[in-house]
């Protein structure tokens, strides 16, 4: 792949998912892309860009660009994190709400973080109802999530044995995660970068690991969308080394955040 190649992979990349790519982001393109060039019967990562650039397919270029997307995820993906929403942060708001409380997995990947919510919910003292929303810009990741099968090697990453033994059941040689879990998720291909209003506010925002490598002007535009679509006193959980933007306070373990009312109700 030629220089020029590779720059218009990256503008590509930006463009549609925020996301800057650094380090060796030829090998990183080369890796990611050399799968679907052979799946498109393309005879290297060059021509698949040059049939990008050409074509004008949009089935082709979403497909390259998730391709390009970083999917990295595991159930209880840090504990401490989980640990707060489960003693602190879930208790309280079901305290305050009547009927469901509602919650946002932003950039959900396969799903693993939307079910650890929910086992949550299903395991507090007194159970919690939440109404989960689960979205991410690749369609493949949510048809996973969706399905709820996940393999053994997927399931012994966060998972604790009590937790697979209560909300799973074989299937093959996988696991399926129990109907009745499944059901408290809805899935959407939603794109961050794009503008999106939510027909009513969230109590809870999951966005961890997801806009710290978006360019700096699209990750503020998001931050934004996401405080709009957040509850007055709302909670925001990111990554633990993620800061939220004025309008939020640091609360609880690294990364977890509330909505200031103050500032809304001034507003």
């Amino acid at each position: 792949m030629s220089p020029g190649d590779l720059e218009f992979l990256c503008a590509l990349v930006r463009a549609r998912s925020g996301l800057v790519l650094t380090g060796e982001r030829g090998f990183f393109a080369e890796t990611r892309l050399s799968p679907l060039a052979r799946r498109e019967g393309a005879a290297s990562v060059a021509d698949l860009v040059q049939r990008v650039k050409i074509a004008g397919d949009d089935r082709l270029l979403r497909a390259v660009v998730e391709a390009m997307l970083i999917q990295e995820t595991s159930f209880f993906r840090d504990r401490e994190v989980f640990a707060t929403l489960a003693e602190t942060v879930l208790p309280s708001l079901a305290a305050a709400h009547d009927g469901p409380l509602r919650v946002w997995s932003a950039g959900c990947a396969f799903g693993q973080e939307a079910y650890s919510l929910a086992m949550l919910a299903a395991d507090a003292p007194q159970r919690i109802a939440l109404d989960i929303f689960a979205s991410d810009l690749s369609s493949a990741a949510l048809e996973k999530g969706e399905s709820g099968l996940y393999t053994h090697f997927e399931v012994q990453r966060g998972l604790p044995i009590r937790g697979l033994l209560r909300h799973f059941e074989p299937a093959d040689d996988a696991w399926r995660i129990a109907p009745d879990l499944r059901q408290m998720v809805r899935w959407r291909r939603l794109n961050l970068v794009d503008e999106f209003k939510v027909s009513k506010p969230f109590d809870l925002i999951l966005c961890r690991n997801v806009v710290d490598g978006f360019y700096p002007a699209i990750r503020a535009k998001v931050f934004e969308r996401l405080e709009h679509a957040l509850a007055p006193g709302g909670w925001l959980v990111l990554g633990a080394r993620e800061t939220a933007p004025d309008g939020f306070v640091a609360a609880g373990a690294a990364g977890i955040f509330r909505r200031r009312i103050a500032l809304v109700a001034a507003a």
